[in-house]
């Protein structure tokens, strides 16, 4: 017996937000406008962006160290807006997964996970403004973000039903997804740690970083990669100095290499298999590709806003195919 189809309907909708939610983050990272609010759940004190001559000069007078943009700041709670529905729509989700959980074929575990993650998204959320873009805590909420968007588009899968486990016989296949995957998701976290220290440009030649060197001597591994750097500082724009972001630029780019090479293999791999697995194999050559000519285009054309946020929505489409293959590799008990 297939699942509730509201259960599918529901997450696809919330699958459909929550792309959304990521992709209109990166969005607002890439603007400066994290700190469009400097404060948490509201703005500058109240429940939407300061508008009036009024209103703004009483935030500014109350924030003095963070003046109002009132642009930033509507990109910033028109973000925060989406979230909270996304919020909603999730815990509505579990709900109804937890009341339809007897039936045969119901997903409800995962549902009742998501609910934990995106309250502590929240709480990752309400940090990266009041701890001033930290990042650590910012690039922990952007994989919170894609660890929500793969979650819900996994009930969506399973929910349909479509193509479940039509390649579990592939030998050698669950084991070249799960380390893909964990290789996707290193490079994703390599990828958040160079945009929230504004190292996207450290390196402005390919495939050589800069001045014609490929492996500058003087790039500072150290000092780039302190996760900790206490409290009570204002990371935007970023406190590092040129060599330690270019060795942040260096070491995705050797992460770029590795993934490369492995999720090539997996698609190969599955390309090898036939039927549903040539398209599969496609799908993950398509969405790797696209993300190394985005990379390449981001660096050759000096990061422009439009190659920089499409990086961003690259991830979460390289997951969601990553996802669809580990559910047409399981099937449903």
């Amino acid at each position: 017996m297939n699942a509730h189809p509201w259960l599918y309907r529901l997450s696809l909708v919330a699958t459909a937000t929550a792309l959304c939610v990521v992709v209109l983050g990166a969005w607002v990272r890439l603007t400066d406008a994290g700190l469009g609010c400097p404060d948490w759940p509201g703005c500058y004190g109240q429940w939407d962006v300061p508008n009036t001559p009024e209103a703004i000069a009483a935030a500014n007078e109350a924030f003095p160290d963070t003046p109002v943009h009132v642009g930033k700041g509507w990109r910033e709670m028109v973000h925060r807006y989406l979230a909270t529905g996304l919020g909603a729509l999730i815990v509505g989700l579990g709900a109804f997964a937890w009341r339809q959980r007897h039936r045969p074929g119901q997903p409800w575990r995962v549902p009742l996970v998501l609910i934990a993650l995106v309250c502590f998204q929240g709480l990752l959320g309400a940090w990266t403004v009041t701890w001033q873009l930290k990042p650590a805590v910012v690039t922990a909420h952007l994989l919170g973000g894609l660890a929500t968007l793969s979650l819900l588009w996994w009930v969506t899968l399973r929910s349909n039903r479509l193509g479940a486990g039509r390649l579990a016989r592939v030998p050698g296949l669950g084991v070249f997804l799960a380390v893909g995957t964990l290789v996707a998701v290193g490079q994703i976290t390599l990828g958040g740690w160079t945009s929230t220290n504004y190292a996207a440009l450290a390196c402005n030649e390919f495939p050589a970083c800069s001045l014609g060197e490929y492996w500058p001597d003087n790039a500072d591994f150290g000092e780039g990669f302190v996760l900790w750097r206490g409290l009570g500082v204002n990371y935007e724009f970023g406190v590092l100095d040129h060599p330690a972001r270019m060795a942040i630029h260096l070491v995705h780019r050797l992460g770029a290499i590795v993934v490369t090479l492995v999720l090539g293999g997996l698609a190969f791999w599955l390309w090898r298999a036939g039927g549903l697995g040539r398209f599969m194999g496609v799908a993950v050559a398509g969405a790797l590709g696209l993300q190394v000519l985005i990379g390449i285009g981001n660096v050759v054309y000096s990061l422009p806003l439009t190659l920089a946020v499409a990086h961003n929505a690259g991830a979460a489409l390289l997951m969601l195919v990553l996802v669809t293959a580990i559910h047409v590799r399981r099937p449903i008990a």
